[in-house]
């Protein structure tokens, strides 16, 4: 590696090279790892590794948001980013030794994925360190416990001893915290980042989140627990995604969320969540695609060729109820839907439709710009009723009730239904009282 060095005398020690690789903390500012890395005035490589199930699972709007959110990084870095393609176990190693490097730095992945691969890395990575540092949440998945030391389950008391935990404040890291190395003296192919050519209604990458970020704080956090229930108005911060890839720490957020306003503590309290979804997930991987309760997996759902249909629908935005359809439609234009029309088309597809809620879920991961497998799972179950914290199964939402109370001038079912008030748009594929008996009924047979 001398020749990326120039150090003068060669009697001076030359310093430590570390190797940076970079997963969901696709940003400069407030990165523990990166600081990590850079210690001791170490020369470091920063390096994202395209893997083939990354590319496989990801729709193509989380695919662009990573182009996007990559093609910034490398151009804040004056180009020195290395892309390399192949499965993390064997290029990291490979990367370390062309670097000589003392140690891999990584910011924490809790995922069930993310642990397995991280660990085949750790092994083969041998004598090599590979050293966690920081994670993508508030409280990382592990540190909020019970007094004997077990998970909780319930996210009332999580959300009590979280907010005791407390967090530190954001590091202070920018793009002269390390030494780069240039990734042209490595030897190594530097890939070009797969551009999908999809059109995004918001802008990935680091300086599009503190831009968002900054206008939310000034324009809606002070009345974000008044309004942040109604899809009609553009009351929502639209951090999520930005979030999921790390283009901003959920630190940063909760700098500006202080105080005992209603704004700034309901907005933490969905941080809150994030952080406890994402602990139950860690403890619990299989709750992934299971249910959480058990009891659940006996429950009955439709699979048949009328299930598929009614799935086409919901997928499609055309059951007969403007609200559900909405949400759909606006999901799959532009890979975002807000919170509350999540929960309605969520249990209108478990309650009254009385399909499995993996369908949905891995509708939603699919199609969501912010997909992330803790929050929408977990989501999901919170909807069917299998899941921590979930609401009780009796709890079925009414869709014209929720959209009299959230849409109440039908703005929002207007935007993305023009035709519901013509003769156009199709009438109710079900009968909501009907199925709200039918799945009271099957939620009887299981308790």
């Amino acid at each position: 590696m001398t020749s990326r060095r120039n150090h003068g005398s060669t009697a001076d020690i030359s310093p430590p090279a570390r190797l940076l690789w970079l997963r969901r903390d696709l940003r400069l500012f407030d990165h523990p790892a990166l600081l990590a890395a850079a210690d001791d005035d170490a020369e470091v490589l920063a390096c994202f590794v395209l893997e083939p199930r990354l590319l496989a699972t990801a729709g193509a709007r989380r695919r662009q948001f990573l182009h996007d959110s990559l093609t910034e990084l490398r151009d804040r870095l004056d180009g020195r980013l290395l892309i390399t393609r192949g499965r993390a176990q064997s290029r990291i190693p490979l990367l370390a030794k062309a670097i000589g490097a003392e140690s891999v730095h990584i910011t924490a992945d809790y995922t069930p994925f993310g642990v397995r691969r991280d660990r085949a890395v750790r092994e083969a990575l041998g004598d090599i360190p590979l050293q966690e540092t920081g994670s993508p949440y508030l409280v990382s998945p592990g540190r909020v416990t019970k007094p004997d030391g077990s998970a909780y389950q319930v996210f009332t008391p999580y959300h009590r001893r979280w907010r005791e935990h407390g967090w530190r404040a954001p590091a202070r890291s920018d793009a002269d915290s390390a030494r780069w190395i240039d990734p042209a003296a490595v030897g190594e192919q530097n890939h070009d980042i797969p551009d999908p050519g999809v059109c995004l209604e918001i802008p990935a990458g680091e300086l599009a989140a503190e831009q968002r970020w900054a206008r939310f704080v000034e324009d809606h956090l002070g009345d974000y627990a008044e309004h942040r229930d109604r899809p009609d108005l553009d009351a929502t911060s639209r951090m999520s995604a930005y979030l999921h890839f790390g283009n901003i720490h959920p630190r940063t957020l909760a700098a500006d969320l202080t105080g005992s306003a209603s704004g700034p503590q309901a907005y933490l309290r969905e941080l809150a969540f994030r952080d406890f979804y994402a602990a139950v997930l860690a403890q619990w991987p299989r709750s992934a695609w299971w249910n959480f309760n058990p009891a659940f997996d006996a429950i009955e759902v439709d699979r048949d060729a009328a299930a598929e249909r009614a799935f086409e629908a919901w997928r499609e935005g055309r059951t007969g109820f403007p609200l559900v359809d909405a949400g759909m439609r606006q999901l799959r234009q532009t890979g975002f839907m807000h919170n509350r029309v999540r929960m309605l088309t969520a249990s209108f597809l478990v309650k009254d439709l009385h399909l499995p809620w993996q369908w949905g879920a891995r509708w939603f991961l699919d199609q969501l710009l912010d997909g992330d497998v803790a929050s929408n799972q977990h989501g999901w179950q919170w909807a069917a009723g299998s899941g921590t914290d979930a609401s009780p199964y009796f709890r079925v939402f009414n869709p014209e009730t929720q959209r009299k109370k959230f849409d109440p001038t039908g703005e929002y079912v207007r935007r993305w239904v023009p035709e519901v008030d013509t003769a156009d748009y199709p009438g109710p594929i079900v009968d909501h009282g009907e199925e709200r008996r039918e799945a009271l009924r099957r939620h009887g047979a299981i308790s």
